[in-house]
């Protein structure tokens, strides 16, 4: 009998019959001006040349290889596949849907295929990696699908449930009846040093390649305070060592300075949201070199649908998301001044990845810095810098293009033209490609 592993990546599979264009074996980009994530001005009129999955070349001028196809970008500008730090690739908009009550009637197999349609739409929107970060078993099905070419996406970084204390942010039963339980809800639970080492080992044998801490409450689920810190020091710095000697990197959703500066102390890889913190935990952060991802998109939306459509939303949090929502914005021109490392994150699936650019740009990020947050100090966070994130030789040949400057029009970033991933063409002209598998 198929394990449920097994019937995930298979009902995946299944969601979509197409996926892309198949790559030729040379092929050369003319690019009208190229922002390779490496120097800070455009490079005008340059060739990029890509063999199989890789960049091999990037050349002045715009040449031409015997046997080679040419794509032709040149009215274009051409920028590094964008990378979503913070994603939650089932996550549905919280303005069209009942958060509990879709929690509660939807199994993994269901989440499966919603998956497979908004990662299919990421990758559309030129964001070829993402990291989910926290999931479940349908997130590694899908992770499999997308490198066995089952299913088109962008790479995929993730975690598995969140690892958080009894009554915080994570814990599933939270504003539920007592009596209720389910296979998996103490899959995160972390109430001690030893339970942190014990599930960090765990996700990593279930699939995870990152781990998610949640040492502070949070805003969209019942019963916690996202102004408190729950997970001890030593319960973060367990989790920590544990990943790090496994190879991973941790993300810590938190909100206040107090538990920041307590998990940047513990050593964490990123900050998530770090809507709280003061002008001294920036400072401990640049100099940690602890990363922020803002997620302000994710605000952006829970703020509407808490403003418009509060019976949406899980019960209790209406109130948190209107009071809370609007000063991460307020906040992010002090961690912009602070010169602490930023990188790209949305905290949504479903929707538009496209809106952190116009978020961090509208409060106080330069264009080229909002650029850069979503390509080269994303890939730094992910640790694959030396695959993805800049457009050189060496690097995976994952390219998008937009018409118009970005630099002096961010906007445009939000209608991507042109989407390869590893060689291979998923949007040409404003259009998805495929190709019946």
């Amino acid at each position: 009998m198929m394990n449920t592993r097994g019937r995930l990546a298979l009902c995946a599979a299944l969601c979509l019959a197409c996926v892309a264009t198949a790559p030729a074996a040379e092929v050369v980009i003319h690019a009208g001006s190229l922002l390779d994530g490496i120097g800070t001005t455009p490079r005008s009129r340059v060739s990029i040349v890509v063999r199989d999955e890789e960049i091999v070349a990037v050349e002045p001028g715009f040449i031409e290889r015997a046997g080679a196809q040419v794509i032709d970008l040149s009215q274009a500008t051409v920028l590094p596949g964008f990378i979503d730090c913070h994603v939650h690739i089932g996550a549905k908009l919280p303005s069209r849907t009942n958060a509990t009550e879709d929690w509660v009637t939807h199994s993994d197999l269901d989440r499966a295929f919603d998956d497979a349609v908004f990662v299919r739409a990421m990758l559309q929107q030129g964001f070829t990696s993402v990291r989910d970060v926290g999931g479940g078993d349908d997130t590694v099905a899908v992770l499999h699908a997308i490198e066995e070419h089952k299913i088109p996406g962008p790479r995929l970084w993730l975690s598995l449930e969140p690892l958080g204390p009894t009554a915080g942010h994570g814990d599933p039963r939270n504003g539920l009846d007592p009596a209720l339980s389910a296979a998996g809800f103490d899959a995160g639970r972390v109430d001690s040093p030893v339970e942190a080492r014990l599930r960090v080992r765990e996700h990593k044998r279930r699939g995870a390649n990152l781990i998610k801490l949640m040492p502070s409450g949070g805003i969209a689920s019942t019963g916690d305070d996202p102004r408190q810190q729950l997970m001890t020091e030593d319960e973060m710095k367990s989790a920590v060592e544990t990943a790090h000697a496994l190879g991973m990197k941790v993300a810590a959703h938190i909100y206040p300075a107090g538990a920041i500066e307590s998990a940047v102390r513990a050593g964490v890889d990123s900050v998530e949201h770090g809507s709280f913190a003061t002008a001294d935990t920036f400072a401990l952060m640049k100099q940690h070199g602890t990363y922020l991802v803002p997620t302000l998109t994710v605000f952006e939306l829970y703020y509407a649908a808490a403003r418009d459509r509060p019976d949406l939303l899980a019960p209790g949090t209406a109130a948190k998301e209107l009071a809370n929502d609007l000063l991460p914005k307020k906040n992010l021109p002090l961690a912009v001044r602070s010169g602490v490392r930023i990188a790209y994150g949305t905290d949504i699936g479903e929707g538009d990845h496209s809106m952190e650019f116009q978020l961090l740009v509208a409060n106080g990020m330069s264009p080229l810095r909002a650029i850069e947050s979503a390509t080269r100090d994303a890939a730094d966070l992910l640790g694959a810098g030396e695959h993805v994130g800049s457009v050189q030789a060496g690097r995976f040949a994952d390219i998008v293009a937009v018409i118009g400057d970005p630099l002096r029009d961010p906007t445009v970033l939000g209608h991507v033209v042109f989407v390869m991933k590893g060689g291979v063409v998923y949007r040409q002209n404003g259009a998805p490609t495929v190709l019946a598998q």
